[in-house]
């Protein structure tokens, strides 16, 4: 499909100026626009220009409230707007409905109702839940064990019967991102397990280190994405929610920071043996995608992720060992905006926030 037009829907969080930076490459001509609330645009980490300066366009605004002008003459619109992660979905858990399922579903009538050709969904393995045994398929039964899991599943199940051979829609299952980005987040396993080596020396395991997890590096996922743009509706159907990752880059938690030790070879692991099980353990069969997407395969493989990280964090002199408590932290960026009055219980700027 030739495209010309694009809307990234929370494009000023942590994926988003990644996504931006590989679609301005390898698409230079194309037209990007960014559609972001914008509750973390200051949360930059040595970023040498200003994401958003890569778009055509950015919109501050509220994807609940998106108006129809904003996807005229869009080809593709890729959907990553969300409350992002369990702690801030178990947080705001009426928000995350709001935002997360009801507010994607609306924003996927629209985009068919002006024309857009094809919708991708940023999703999430983490609609499996907690899932012993094989690896999970995308026939495996579905565990959705937190309120931004159940917003995924919800989102997919809506939409499903939108799709159509004009307007297909491609439902990413990510598995935990990780890497370097521009606006870094650190409430990420391998994120979190970096940022320790380098700011304290140490790496402190919360769990037993027994669970299991599939990572995806931002990169990587970024070339799901373009994949998703371009895919044809002969090329798994109308709609198609697929795992999104490699099958051989499932870790558990103990192993991802053994292979931050190889590379920082000075620093400590420990490991709490006391703790009590992590019901978020799952892995994760992405065979499908590795059949239907053979060109935007996953290349960016763990050490190369950890020193990205690395080299990154020390760019910018990152040192703050107290990190879990600062605004590196998406809830506690949150949480300060809150306490502050700029940002309402549901989550919208108050007037404070402007004068």
């Amino acid at each position: 499909m030739k495209l010309k037009k694009i809307l990234i829907t929370g494009n000023m969080g942590y994926v988003g100026p990644v996504l931006t930076s590989y679609l301005r490459s390898v698409y230079p001509e194309i037209r990007i626009y960014g559609a972001d609330l914008s509750f973390f645009g200051q949360c930059l980490t040595g970023a040498d220009v200003l994401p958003e300066a890569r778009l055509d366009a950015q919109y501050i605004v509220d994807v609940r409230n998106l108006s129809d002008e904003f996807l005229e003459d869009m080809d593709a619109v890729i959907h990553l707007a969300a409350i992002s992660n369990d702690p801030m979905g178990n947080a705001y858990e009426e928000v995350t409905a709001e935002i997360n399922y009801q507010a994607s579903v609306k924003i996927a009538k629209q985009a068919k109702d002006a024309g857009v050709k094809a919708f991708v969904f940023a999703s999430s393995c983490s609609v499996y839940g907690y899932a012993e045994g094989v690896a999970r398929d995308e026939g495996s039964e579905l565990n959705p064990l937190t309120a931004y899991a159940k917003s995924k599943i919800n989102t997919e199940k809506a939409v499903k019967d939108l799709a159509d051979d004009s307007f297909v829609i491609t439902s990413l299952r990510f598995p935990t991102a990780c890497g370097m980005s521009d606006r870094l987040r650190l409430d990420l396993v391998l994120n979190d397990f970096v940022a320790s080596a380098v700011a304290s020396k140490k790496i402190t395991i919360l769990s037993d280190g027994t669970p299991w997890r599939p990572l995806i590096d931002v990169k990587d996922m970024s070339r799901a994405m373009d994949w998703g743009m371009q895919r044809a509706s002969d090329c798994g159907g109308p709609f198609l929610a697929i795992n999104a990752g490699r099958t051989e880059w499932n870790y558990q938690v103990k192993d991802l920071a053994a292979e931050v030790k190889k590379i920082m070879p000075e620093i400590e692991i420990e490991i709490n043996a006391d703790a009590q099980p992590d019901k978020r353990s799952y892995r994760v069969d992405f065979s499908l995608y590795e059949k239907l997407a053979p060109d935007y395969q996953p290349q960016v493989d763990l050490g190369q992720s950890i020193m990205e990280l690395k080299n990154g964090l020390e760019k910018f002199h990152f040192s703050e060992k107290n990190f879990r408590d600062s605004e590196y932290i998406r809830l506690k960026v949150l949480s300060r905006l809150r306490d502050s009055g700029a940002l309402s219980v549901k989550l919208e700027w108050t007037d404070r926030a402007v004068k």
